[in-house]
């Protein structure tokens, strides 16, 4: 019965995620669903504090990286970067769609996922409607970008962060092991992009706007972002968590604007570091708490291999993959990496798992779902067909990429 009721309150949840109706927040279900769960006694007390205390400085970056991000865009350096790619490509869609690859994959990796769903994306519709191509492959590879994207740094995923501090890896070391399978599934994908989108790629069509020169580098902007992400390699290995470097980061960006307006511009900064998600964290937490101490969490618990060679991260991967097309990926994090914290290799493919296997459907990531309403309050929905099958080609291949160079790089690099 424990179980059944833990099932169901984190599928309430996550329904409630996916639907979002009447616009409410996530966190208007995961609250009241991590009430009910202590409430039934699935989670005690202690537990319950013990969740939130670990998750406290993971929800801290959060919060301090969209904001970050949000005074970048504010910034203008989104509207920049896209300016640039757009004179870049000369009009041609093969050489936007290479423009876009490299910049949503650096944009996603420096200032996490969320940055390219929200900020990146529609600046890269806008460019290729402006420049008169197709934008359909540039708008896919956001999508998936802003989850295969996120294999590089500690600091690009909700999922990296909350496994990093159980990896027991350094910031530099985490980046040094997951460059290569970073690059090469990159580099998959842009292979695969341009064969299943060879149509859209070589049609092109009457630019809707007049073409742009580049504006004035917003250099200020661009060092403070520089900066920062120098400070989470530096900051680490004496004890500084992330969350305080992207809050001074953010903190940078924010002067000038709070000098201008102060009550005002305090106000967007507190939307910006979206609170209702953040405490959508918290009691997400709770929930997979209550179904990962039961028996669902010892058949998966059961399923984790204890091998740590090729086979067993590939096993360690795709049950992380298949767990966060079931669950979501925040769950499926949530519920392994207390699995394989006693493997530093075996947490990183976990991330490989949550990280890529979300392209095979929606509800596999957050990031896809909020990509989807960005799209679709833009009248380019995705069509959900087409991007099932999008996600049967590249998601296999990228697993097994992916897994085969951290089998490389953890030979090559090696563990502290």
């Amino acid at each position: 019965m424990n179980t059944a009721v833990g099932l169901l309150v984190l599928a309430g949840v996550l329904g409630f995620a996916v639907a979002r109706p009447r616009g409410l927040p996530e966190a208007a279900a995961a609250l009241p669903g991590a009430a009910v769960v202590v409430a039934a006694g699935l989670v005690p007390w202690h537990e319950v504090r013990a969740e939130v205390a670990a998750l406290a400085p993971t929800v801290g970056f959060l919060a301090a990286v969209l904001v970050l991000a949000h005074l970048a865009d504010e910034h203008g350096v989104f509207a920049y970067a896209g300016t640039l790619v757009g004179a870049a490509s000369r009009g041609s869609p093969q050489r936007l769609l290479r423009l876009v690859f490299v910049l949503a994959s650096v944009v996603t990796a420096v200032l996490s996922l969320d940055a390219t769903v929200v900020l990146l994306t529609p600046i890269v519709l806008a460019t290729a409607t402006g420049i008169g191509v197709r934008p359909k492959p540039h708008l896919y590879a956001c999508g998936h970008l802003a989850n295969t994207g996120s294999l590089l740094l500690p600091v690009s995923n909700l999922t990296n962060l909350l496994a990093f501090t159980a990896s027991g890896l350094g910031f530099t070391r985490f980046a040094a092991l997951m460059v290569l399978p970073w690059l090469a599934v990159i580099t998959v994908e842009y292979v695969i992009f341009r064969r299943m989108f060879a149509l859209d790629l070589t049609a092109t069509a009457p630019p809707l706007t007049p073409a742009r020169r580049s504006a004035h580098p917003p250099w200020y902007a661009i060092g403070v972002l520089v900066v920062t992400l120098a400070g989470f390699a530096l900051a680490e290995p004496v004890g500084v968590h992330p969350a305080w470097v992207a809050a001074v980061g953010a903190a940078a960006l924010a002067v000038p604007r709070l000098a201008r307006k102060p009550l005002g511009e305090a106000g967007r900064l507190v939307r910006a570091a979206n609170l209702p998600f953040c405490a959508f964290v918290f009691g997400l937490g709770v929930v997979v708490q209550a179904v990962r101490s039961g028996p669902v969490g010892d058949l998966v618990d059961h399923l984790v291999p204890g091998d740590t060679g090729l086979l067993g991260l590939l096993a360690a991967a795709l049950l992380a993959a298949v767990l966060a097309n079931l669950v979501n990926n925040l769950p499926a994090t949530l519920m392994l990496v207390p699995l394989v914290a006693h493997s530093p290799g075996l947490v990183l493919a976990v991330l490989i798992g949550v990280n890529i296997g979300p392209n095979l459907t929606y509800v596999g990531s957050l990031a896809t779902l909020l990509w989807r309403q960005v799209l679709h309050t833009r009248d380019h929905s995705p069509g959900i067909g087409e991007f099932l099958r999008l996600g049967i080609v590249t998601v296999p291949a990228c697993l097994l990429v992916g897994v085969g160079t951290l089998w490389a790089s953890l030979h090559l690099v090696g563990l502290p």
